[in-house]
């Protein structure tokens, strides 16, 4: 079953420091939920740091409803992409960085989330009892997605 919240979700912006920089402050997961209207936490499961296959509980909530989620990193490649599964819900959670060839002191981001085979039957049944609907919660999402974008770009740049 496809509906709209199984789209691809899609926030991005040019932020005025070199990747390196934006890399350190994307990967310190302290730091997200500072910037994320929907997580509260990302805690690692397994010892090892950053790496793939590394599990990392992501704690989230909406109004007053709180849930977790395991998510597995799918992809580390330093300074320029960054991905994970989410399981439970079926999405998978992107993050792209590329440097301005013309100034190094300029990364392009890009954070997408696609779901690639389909929503899964756990968020299918809970968007709509509890996060006001599949597509609604996607959208909500989506703004999210803009929102933390924003938050880790004054960061980087401050």
């Amino acid at each position: 079953m496809t509906t709209n919240a199984a789209r691809e979700l899609r926030a991005e912006a040019v932020i005025e420091a070199p990747a390196a920089h934006v890399w350190a402050l994307l990967t310190d997961f302290g730091q997200l939920a500072a910037w994320s209207p929907e997580t509260v936490r990302m805690v690692p499961l397994k010892p090892g740091g950053l790496r793939v296959g590394q599990w990392y509980l992501g704690i989230n909530r909406r109004k007053a409803v709180v849930w977790p989620t395991r998510s597995v990193v799918a992809d580390v490649s330093p300074q320029r992409r960054l991905v994970w599964d989410t399981p439970s819900s079926g999405a998978q959670w992107i993050w792209e960085l590329e440097a301005d060839p013309a100034d190094a002191q300029r990364t392009r981001v890009v954070h997408r989330r696609p779901v690639p085979r389909s929503l899964s039957v756990g968020s299918r049944i809970v968007a709509p009892l509890l996060l006001g609907g599949n597509d609604s919660h996607a959208d909500e999402l989506e703004a999210g997605m803009a929102t933390t974008l924003a938050g880790l770009k004054a960061a980087a740049e401050g």
